[in-house]
């Protein structure tokens, strides 16, 4: 690979990504260049890379957790760009996998709950799909970690595992909102990509980081948010 333009670089964290799922199947081409083209452009910095990719890459019909080894099968456009950026980064990449991803900032589920929760009495939330909420702090000890350990593909989630209704009812009752979780289906939410029914991701590998339990990443994002 030819040196970055930006001087020397040691390691390129890279967490840039397409992710309106939504969106991805109207603009096709845009969530490719991102997510595909994108990678390409990180990897020509010329660094040890680490490329962050996603449960959406498998088609849910598992009902047990998800490993390495499990041939991926996306089913949405959003899925497949992640899985071309996969091999775009290559088998001297750290590929890391991880789900449901919520943080302190930007967007995300439990920012967007912590929103409707304190404007409304009730959301109806899906109940049947099911992974495992990952708290983007955790995440990061845990790539901390991972960097030190050998180069491929590496599944990387919060133990335990829950729906997107489950996930709910815990934001409300650890923030104290006083508010109800309709659950709904799928099929009823009516979105225009695919979602895999189950996505829990457990690494197979031997020396592979443990990240804590998704309630206590909740517990830790709303303290920081507090």
């Amino acid at each position: 690979m030819p040196p970055s333009p930006l001087g020397k670089l040691d390691l390129v964290l890279h967490a840039a990504a397409w992710t309106d799922v939504d969106g991805a199947e109207a603009d096709p081409q845009s969530a490719a260049a991102v997510n595909v083209g994108g990678t390409q452009h990180a990897r020509e910095l010329g660094a040890s890379l680490v490329y962050f990719s996603t449960d959406y890459v498998f088609d849910g019909t598992k009902q047990t957790p998800y490993v390495e080894s499990d041939a991926p099968n996306p089913q949405s456009v959003y899925g497949r760009t992640k899985l071309s950026g996969e091999a775009v980064a290559g088998e001297d990449a750290w590929v890391v996998r991880s789900s449901w991803l919520f943080g302190s900032t930007g967007t995300n589920f439990v920012r967007t709950m912590l929103r409707l929760g304190a404007e409304r009495g009730e959301v109806a939330v899906v109940d049947d799909q099911r992974g495992s909420p990952t708290f983007v702090g955790h995440l990061a000890v845990a790539v901390r970690e991972l960097v030190e350990r050998p180069r491929g593909l590496w599944h990387l989630a919060a133990d335990g595992d829950c729906t997107w209704a489950e996930l709910a009812e815990a934001v409300f009752e650890d923030a104290g909102l006083d508010c109800r979780v309709r659950r709904i289906t799928s099929a009823e939410l009516g979105r225009a990509a695919p979602r895999p029914a189950y996505s829990v991701l457990r690494s197979e590998r031997a020396d592979a980081p443990v990240l804590p339990h998704w309630r206590d990443g909740l517990r830790e994002c709303l303290d920081r948010l507090q």
